[in-house]
């Protein structure tokens, strides 16, 4: 039989859909507010553990609170707090070597019964590892065993057979979140420091990235003297496939800037080009930068100044490199 498609279903069913949807997101919201009156001095505790642990927050969870444990963990790590997962049934087995003094370890366990966690609590305790636990059962092995419990217990499942986890797995994954940001916060943990743990994306490039990483150097730097013949300039422009090309005295030091745009300009002049030298159609006054700069700030000095070209120079004007719009659309900082 035939999968059924949207325009098969009666208005009955369309509205039963949206209906059921609908109810999912009411309770799963329901409970993520319910975690308000939880924050407390038990939540502050948890962060003073992780605050003063020495090594790494290791995170424990089975089926979807595995799921759950593995996202927690990439967050804390993500946010100034070093962490990783675990598989409880894999530490069992060897991995709970990875655990090691000055550690702390946050496990997840809706029922807090989990067997492949409370096979391990023995181990953490002999060890003296402290263990915050998140578990919707404040009565169970796991909350009795820890530090600290964290109770992310939830009123009902948004499965209408109470059976998949959904309401619980997302007020852990909320309190896991309330977790890292506290964390973030009181570590005075900045966008530097996250653009640090993520240098391939377009934070960490834009907060990275030093006109010096792209900019084009050395024989790819378009540049002809002040007194080059106007063809000679064009050569170098059409050659470097750049827009425009550096104007240098015979100390190599920045004199202008001959662009696409002058050029339009200077054909507007009827000017005797064969006889025209370079630096008297250039443009003098033009905007130059120093290699440490942010990638970041050539794009926004470009922006302002509605320009696709700049220079880079060092301290004493002399050229170093060039830079344009399509160098900073390849480097992601665009």
């Amino acid at each position: 039989m035939p999968a059924a498609t949207a325009s098969s279903l009666s208005e009955d069913d369309r509205s039963r859909l949206r209906s059921l949807a609908l109810a999912v997101l009411d309770t799963e919201a329901e409970a993520v507010r319910s975690l308000r009156e939880r924050v407390d001095d038990t939540f502050v505790h948890a962060c003073e553990l992780v605050l003063a642990c020495a090594g790494r927050v290791v995170v424990l969870g089975m089926g979807k609170s595995g799921h759950i444990g593995g996202k927690i963990a990439a967050t804390l790590a993500s946010t100034g707090t070093p962490a990783f997962f675990v598989h409880p049934g894999e530490a069992g087995h060897g991995d709970l070597g990875m655990v090691v003094s000055g550690d702390v370890v946050l496990a997840l366990s809706n029922s807090g019964e989990t067997d492949e966690i409370v096979t391990l609590l023995p181990i953490l305790k002999r060890q003296g590892t402290p263990l915050i636990a998140m578990t919707g059962r404040p009565d169970s092995s796991l909350a009795q065993a820890a530090t600290v419990h964290i109770d992310v217990g939830v009123a009902a499942e948004a499965c209408p057979l109470g059976l998949a986890p959904t309401s619980s797995t997302t007020a852990a994954l909320a309190m896991g979140d309330a977790l890292a940001i506290a964390l973030l916060e009181k570590r005075g943990f900045t966008e530097e420091d996250f653009a640090r743990s993520h240098p391939g994306g377009t934070l960490g490039r834009r907060l990275l990235l030093h006109v010096g990483d792209i900019m084009h150097t050395g024989a790819a730097v378009p540049r002809v003297p002040l007194d080059a013949p106007f063809r000679d300039a064009l050569v170098e422009i059409t050659g470097k496939g750049l827009g425009m090309t550096a104007v240098v005295d015979d100390a190599g030091a920045v004199r202008g800037i001959f662009t696409d745009g002058d050029l339009r300009r200077t054909l507007d002049r009827e000017l005797d080009l064969r006889s025209t030298r370079i630096g008297d159609v250039m443009t003098a006054d033009c905007v130059t930068m120093k290699a440490e700069a942010l990638a970041a700030e050539a794009l926004a000095i470009m922006e302002e100044r509605r320009i696709n070209a700049l220079l880079v120079v060092d301290d004493d004007g002399r050229l170093e490199g060039a830079l344009n719009m399509h160098t900073l659309l390849r480097a992601g900082v665009v």
